[in-house]
């Protein structure tokens, strides 16, 4: 079951070089400092202090550091509003320029109780409802104090005011229940010093320019419809051509390395779901039952190694037949609060680029290595290998969300940590990560903007082969239990392609571009020739069109550029006398006079090598 991470971190933006492609700007982890948790965790407080000084009926709720920053949720009946935020930034300018000691307390539970219910404050009773001792409360000065476990810097004095930017407000809900008290959500950043916050604004820039839903808007990819209901994007005719050049992609290496395509329906029984564990397991993440009973209840599907089981349980396979590489482009459901959407980063409907290889376990670790190639290539093809780490997301020990013996769990972790260690690749461990039913190795991508996204995964699980009893004959006659590897090199396509549209900028590479080229006719004794040529290049497979609108040239140009189009070919009076055109593309800039076969030929022939023109 492929999950949708959020992505870990939000870093640096990438600026446009001058020949359009893409920039990384590389900037100190700075965001990741002791020293910076400190500051915005103090910061926080600051910010809560300054709201009840100025707005004495709100009630504060939590306050943590976050990447870039800090926010505290309030209970306030009327909303803050821009003007308020500015008050706000000044009261904590106040507050810091009094160089407040911030002191540590512990107390006990009662004591803790008693001043909280003397404050009226129930938010922070329920909080305090959850904490273990010691209690521990932190103080700004004599004047303000909350439940807190730190850090915190030692004195307001070592905030820096003109560091620091309240930046929006926000709706939440307590405890992030949607059926709970609606609270309101400031948002503020702090650094330690003006030149970084100067240089986070800049760089918070470059990522709205970038904003795959902008761009995919101005691109014409996919929309959203309010009707339709949130989370669930609908692909225009130029996104579905990006969709299909994915997966097409995919689709031939498949073919290439043994895959065998199926294909499932989008609904099934309840009591699939139940054999798999993932009812009991994700009940609440999927989309209601249809039916009067869960016997004979069917759920749309929120995964599909389920169904790819039934495929292969339907006859009794032999070792012969294995492995056995069952692949699918399956589309899944999966209820997602409404909080917790972004874009096609974070949907309800979405594409998975799935597989489930069926293997004798001593065809594991060589299957293991072969998938592991299949997404490195794949990264490589998408310009995403340049910077990601390997995760081995094992099980917690102590938490009781998986299923299966310590012996399954063992097993099933030696042959990921053998798989890395025999190709030798960065990574780390993340316990506590692991699937209910196996352990993942997770390829974590770091994209344009330095963000973090968790794109393919390899997956190990001897525990569904045994809850549904799958089998095969053995060469020596006897039956025993295959192992399967769940495997999905894009993860999520609509995800994918989010992060495409930022990585690039909406410039995609000539291969995957929408429009690959673009003829330009000058006036229109030239539509003709144009128009023979645009031909031409479709019966090649080369996605071509003509802008016969009759603007000017330059027009014509600055729409194509504006559209990202990778190539243009100018046709004028002199390039049909020579049957030629005169082409500039993105990549490369001018590149004069060609003729049109050669033309034809080469871009044809850069298609299918993955190359720019």
């Amino acid at each position: 079951m492929v999950q949708q991470p959020m992505p870990s971190s939000e870093l640096s933006a990438p600026s446009e070089a001058a020949n359009g492609q893409v920039e990384k700007i590389h900037l100190p982890r700075t965001s990741e400092s002791e020293t910076l948790k400190r500051i915005r965790h103090t910061a926080s407080h600051v910010m809560a202090m300054a709201v009840q000084k100025l707005f004495p009926k709100a009630q504060v709720t939590i306050g943590p550091w976050i990447e870039h920053g800090f926010y505290y949720d309030f209970d306030l009946p009327e909303p803050f509003t821009e003007k308020d935020l500015k008050s706000i930034k000044k009261e904590m300018e106040k507050i810091i320029r009094r160089k407040l000691p911030v002191v540590r307390e512990e107390v006990s539970r009662e004591e803790a109780q008693r001043r909280i219910t003397a404050l009226q404050e129930p938010y922070k009773l329920e909080i305090l409802e959850g904490l273990q001792e010691p209690i521990t409360l932190y103080h700004l000065g004599e004047e303000w104090w909350d439940l807190c476990a730190g850090p915190h810097v030692e004195n307001t004095s070592e905030l820096n005011p003109k560091a620091i930017e309240l930046e929006s407000v926000a709706g939440a809900y307590w405890r992030g229940d949607a059926n709970r008290a609606q609270l309101q959500r400031i948002y503020g950043t702090a650094w330690e010093t003006t030149e970084q916050l100067t240089e986070y604004k800049r760089r918070k820039e470059e990522a709205l320019k970038r904003d795959h839903r902008k761009l995919g808007k101005e691109l014409g990819l996919f929309i959203f419809s309010d009707q339709v209901g949130p989370g669930l994007p609908l692909w225009t005719p130029k996104g579905t051509i990006l969709r299909s050049t994915l997966e097409d992609f995919l689709k031939d290496e498949q073919i290439k390395r043994g895959y065998q395509p199926v294909v499932t329906p989008h609904i099934g029984r309840v009591d699939l779901f139940k054999a798999s564990g993932h009812w009991q397991k994700y009940k609440d993440d999927l989309f209601p039952m249809m039916g009067e009973s869960e016997d004979e209840g069917f759920v749309l599907k929120a995964m599909n190694c389920p169904f790819h089981v039934q495929i292969y349980k339907s006859s009794l396979r032999s070792y012969r037949e294995l492995p056995m590489r069952l692949a699918e482009f399956g589309t899944v459901y999966r209820y997602e609060q409404s909080g917790e959407l972004g874009g096609l980063t974070r949907v309800r409907g979405f594409t998975q680029d799935d597989a489930h290889i069926f293997v004798t376990p001593e065809q594991l670790d060589d299957e293991f290595l072969k998938v592991v190639d299949l997404i490195q290539s794949t990264l490589k093809a998408l310009r995403l290998d340049k910077s990601f780490r390997a995760r081995l997301s094992f099980r917690d020990p102590s938490s009781d969300k998986y299923i299966g013996s310590d012996e399954i769990w063992e097993r099933s972790e030696a042959a990921i940590r053998r798989a890395v260690e025999t190709l030798g690749m960065n990574y780390f461990e993340g316990v506590g990560e692991a699937a209910f039913y196996g352990p993942k190795l997770d390829f974590i991508v770091q994209d344009a903007l330095e963000r973090e996204w968790q794109l393919g995964t390899v997956q190990v699980d001897y525990n569904l082969p045994n809850r549904f009893d799958l089998e095969y004959v053995a060469e020596d006659g006897s039956r025993q239990r295959p192992v399967m590897i769940h495997r999905a090199p894009f993860g999520s396509l609509e995800r994918l392609i989010g992060i495409l549209i930022e990585e690039y900028a909406g410039d995609f590479p000539l291969w995957l571009a929408p429009v690959q080229v673009r003829l330009l006719p000058v006036s229109e004794s030239q539509i003709a020739f144009a128009q023979g040529v645009v031909n031409e290049l479709r019966s090649r497979g080369v996605r071509a069109e003509m802008d016969a609108s009759n603007e000017r040239l330059g027009k014509m140009i600055r729409t194509a550029e504006k559209e990202k189009i990778p190539v243009m070919a100018v046709v004028g009076a002199k390039e049909v006398e020579a049957n030629a055109l005169s082409v500039r593309t993105r990549a490369k800039g001018e590149l004069g006079s060609i003729s049109a076969p050669e033309f034809v030929e080469k871009l044809t022939q850069a298609i299918a090598q993955r190359e720019e023109f």
